[in-house]
């Protein structure tokens, strides 16, 4: 297995534990509003840097 793959998954993971905790704490509409922001920005970062 390689390096990347491991950090994908550690990653994924990190994503689902987030989720779950801001299930817990009552803060899942943050937490999704704000995933949406950041791709969004990485989106048109990633269009203005090619």
């Amino acid at each position: 297995m390689s390096i990347n793959k491991i950090r994908s998954m550690m990653y994924g993971s990190a994503k689902i534990l987030g989720d779950v905790n801001a299930v817990k704490r009552g803060t899942i509409g943050k937490r999704i509003v704000r995933r949406i922001v950041g791709k969004i920005t990485g989106r048109m970062m990633g269009k203005f840097i090619k």
